[in-house]
């Protein structure tokens, strides 16, 4: 095995811009690029070799075939567990959560979503949605989603570049527009979206909702947001 160089997976969806472009050098074939998807073995956006003797093989082809370059236990049937990408959220993106590891794995034979996000960019008063703010019945919840008054409970923290945060599977959230994320992920792709500011795509069409398997999944417990980091220190639970 050698050190390989891999061609991200690129991703045009209508919230996304071009800054990735501008800061990293990094353009698909679409209008825009909303992602660049650095690390991955998922279907939806497989990276492929660039040097040596695999390039033009997808990674998940190079690891079936050598799969201890993941770990000693790693097996050539197992999923690659982490999924790393770029985000440049021009607009708001949807507001989502995603399924826990037992959800997914049951109704889509894939892992949950836990991510963290480290913010590359942010535009003055760049913020996400992080979390309910307050405590909500399964009805208010549903119907929040539906007449388009969610954003009134969620938590709306401003971010500023090097922030860094942990979103839960089961938590609702958004990256709001003018931010630029590193985002590590577990391998999945499953998202089901809440609202969407009654956007068309390029089609003209209003982009699916998944409304009642999201209030299936949020967890509607309240939570005050917190950073992974703090003054450039990692924050442990001791708060030392």
């Amino acid at each position: 095995m050698y050190p390989m160089k891999l061609a991200p997976a690129y991703k045009d969806y209508l919230w996304g811009g071009h800054e990735l472009e501008r800061l990293y050098g990094k353009a698909g074939d679409g209008d825009c690029t909303a992602e660049s998807w650095e690390l991955s073995c998922h279907p939806d956006g497989k990276c492929t070799v660039r040097n040596g003797a695999f390039k033009g093989k997808t990674l998940d082809e190079v690891l079936k075939q050598f799969p201890k370059f993941v770990s000693c236990k790693f097996q050539p049937e197992d999923k690659f567990p982490i999924l790393i990408k770029f985000i440049d959220a021009k607009e708001n993106l949807s507001i989502q959560v995603h399924p826990s590891d037992e959800t997914a794995k049951s109704e889509f034979g894939e892992q949950g979503k836990a991510e963290m996000w480290y913010v590359l960019a942010a535009k003055p008063h760049a913020f996400l949605y992080y979390g309910l703010n307050r405590e909500v019945s399964r009805e208010e919840l549903e119907q929040k989603m539906r007449d388009g008054s969610i954003q009134e409970i969620l938590n709306k923290v401003e971010v500023n570049e090097g922030d860094c945060f942990f979103i839960h599977p089961g938590t609702i959230h958004a990256i709001g527009a003018g931010v630029v994320i590193a985002e590590i992920q577990q391998n999945s792709n499953t998202t089901f979206r809440v609202y969407d500011y009654l956007r068309k795509d390029k089609n003209g069409n209003y982009r699916e909702l998944h409304i009642e398997r999201g209030v299936d999944v949020i967890d509607r417990t309240p939570i005050v947001p917190s950073q992974v980091f703090d003054n450039n220190e990692v924050r442990l639970k001791s708060g030392r």
